[in-house]
C-alpha cells in the first residue's frame, strides 16, 4: 500500500523557544506548500523587524496578541501536501501552563515531532510532552534535536541528548521513536539532508514524514457506529424504513452483517449502507453513513450499532487517566457532563486514586486535588450506561471529555482504562 493521499496529522511539541514555529515554517518554505500572498505578507512584516531575512515563525503564528508578545499561546493549524502525502500541522504552545493545548493539538494525531534544543538538553517540557505522547497513544514520535548549528553540529552532543531522552522513554508506551539532527533555522535535515550532518546517515525530517507507516493505525477490526440522527431513508422507494446515521469510530461494515444495537442488545442485519444517495457495499471509519436495517429497531442518538460478535462493554463506572485543563481544580462529588461518541450524561468523579509527578512518573497517593494540567487517574460514576472500549485499543470509543455544568467549558479529557 503506498503513501498517496494518506493523510497524516501531526503535532509538534517540546519547550518555549525550541523552534517549533520555525521549524514549521521551514517545512512549509523549502516544499513551497505556501500561497504568494503569504509569503508576500510574511516577508513585509520580517522586513520590518528582522531586515531581509524570512521569519519563518511567522507562518504559523497568525494571531496578532502572538506577534506582539513573540510567543505561541494557541494552537495553529497548518495544511500542506506533497506529491507523496496530505498533511495537517498543529503548533502547539510549550509554555508549561498552555499544556492543555498541546494535549488537544495531540487528541488526533498520528505523530508528534517533538523538539529538543541541542544546547540544553532534556527538559521537563520534554519529559512531560513524552508523557503525554504516551498517554493518547500517539503510534510515532519523532525527536528532533534542533539548533544543531549552535553545537558546531556535533555528533557527540547528539548521542549525548538521544540517551539522555531513551532512559527517561524507557519507562514509556510508544512503539516507534525517531531521531533527526536538524537546524530548522537553516534548514538543516528539514526537506533535504544536511551536507554539514554527514555523520546522520538516516532521512531528513520530511521524507521520515511522508514514509511513516500509519494505515495499521486505525482500529480496523471493531466496528463501533454511534448513532448521531434517525431519518425517513433518502430513497423513496424505501421510505417506510428508517435509516440511522453517524460516522464509524472504527472498524468496518458490510451489507448482510448481523449487528446489535446498544444499550437495549436488539438485533438485526444491516439492509443497506449509503454516502448520500450512493450506496456502498462497505463502510469503514472515518466515513459518515446512514445504514438501514431488515427490522425498523427503537434506535435513538447515543445507540450505538456493533457487529454482533464483536461488543463493547456497557457500564455507568470508569477508570481514566484524566488531564485536568481548566484553570479551576477538579470537585469530587460534583456533577459533570460526561461526553462519549454522541452521549452526554451527568456524572462524578468518585475518587482520586494518584496523581503522576511528569518529571519522574512516581505516583502520587496523598494529595488529593487535580490541578491544571494535572494528570491523574480516577473513578467516574455516571448516571447512565455508556458503551466503551479500553483507549489502548480505540481512541474514539476509548475517550471520553468533562463539561461544566455550570458554565459549559471543557475541563478535563479522558482515556478510559
Amino acid at each position: 500500500m503506498t503513501n498517496d493521499n494518506q493523510l497524516l496529522r501531526f503535532t509538534t511539541a517540546g519547550s518555549v523557544d525550541d523552534g517549533k514555529s520555525t521549524l514549521i515554517g521551514r517545512l512549509l518554505y523549502d516544499s513551497k506548500s505556501l500561497l504568494q500572498d503569504q509569503l508576500t505578507a510574511v516577508k513585509r512584516v520580517s522586513k520590518k523587524s528582522n531586515g531581509e531575512n524570512i521569519d519563518l515563525a511567522l507562518f504559523t503564528d497568525g494571531l496578532k496578541d502572538e506577534r506582539a508578545q513573540g510567543i505561541t499561546i494557541d494552537v495553529a493549524y497548518r495544511y500542506f501536501t506533497t506529491t507523496k502525502r496530505k498533511f495537517i500541522i498543529a503548533d502547539a504552545p510549550g509554555h508549561i501552563q498552555y499544556t492543555r493545548n498541546m494535549i488537544t493539538a495531540a487528541s488526533t494525531a498520528n505523530a508528534v515531532v517533538l523538539l529538543i534544543d541541542a544546547t540544553i538538553g532534556v527538559v521537563e517540557q520534554t519529559k512531560r510532552h513524552s508523557f503525554i505522547t504516551s498517554l493518547l497513544q500517539i503510534p510515532h514520535l519523532i525527536v528532533c534535536i534542533n539548533k544543531m548549528d549552535l553545537v558546531d553540529y556535533s555528533e557527540s552532543v547528539f548521542n549525548e541528548i538521544v540517551s539522555q531522552f531513551q532512559a527517561f522513554c524507557s519507562k514509556l508506551l510508544i512503539n516507534d521513536i525517531r531521531f533527526i539532527p536538524i537546524c530548522a533555522l537553516n534548514g538543516d535535515n528539514i526537506v533535504k539532508r544536511s551536507s554539514k550532518i554527514e555523520w546522520y546517515q538516516e532521512a531528513p525530517l520530511l521524507h521520515t514524514l511522508e514514509s511513516l507507516h500509519i494505515g495499521s493505525d486505525i482500529n480496523k477490526v471493531d466496528a463501533r457506529l454511534p448513532i448521531q440522527t434517525i431519518f425517513d431513508h433518502p430513497l423513496k422507494k424505501q421510505s417506510e424504513y428508517l435509516a440511522y446515521a453517524g460516522r464509524i469510530s472504527s472498524g468496518i461494515f458490510r451489507k448482510g452483517d448481523e449487528i446489535t444495537v446498544l444499550p437495549s442488545g436488539l438485533t438485526s442485519s444491516i439492509k443497506t449502507i449509503n454516502v448520500s444517495e450512493a450506496k456502498l457495499n462497505e463502510a469503514y471509519t472515518p466515513m459518515s453513513v446512514s445504514v438501514t436495517l431488515t427490522d425498523n429497531l427503537d434506535i435513538s442518538r447515543g445507540d450505538m450499532i456493533v457487529r454482533s460478535n464483536n461488543k463493547p462493554s456497557i457500564t455507568q463506572e470508569l477508570e481514566v487517566m484524566l488531564c485536568w485543563l481548566n484553570t479551576k481544580k477538579a470537585s469530587l462529588q460534583s456533577n459533570y457532563i460526561i461526553r462519549h461518541t454522541t452521549n452526554e450524561h451527568l456524572g462524578i468523579i468518585e475518587e482520586i486514586v494518584y496523581k503522576y509527578d511528569i518529571d519522574t512518573l512516581n505516583r502520587l497517593t496523598e494529595n488529593n486535588q487535580i490541578e491544571t494540567n494535572d494528570i491523574a487517574r480516577v473513578k467516574l460514576k455516571l448516571n447512565k450506561p455508556i458503551m466503551v472500549d479500553p483507549f489502548r485499543i480505540n481512541r474514539s470509543t476509548g475517550s471520553i471529555i468533562l463539561i461544566d455544568c455550570k458554565t459549559n467549558e471543557t475541563v478535563a479529557a479522558g482515556m478510559i482504562i
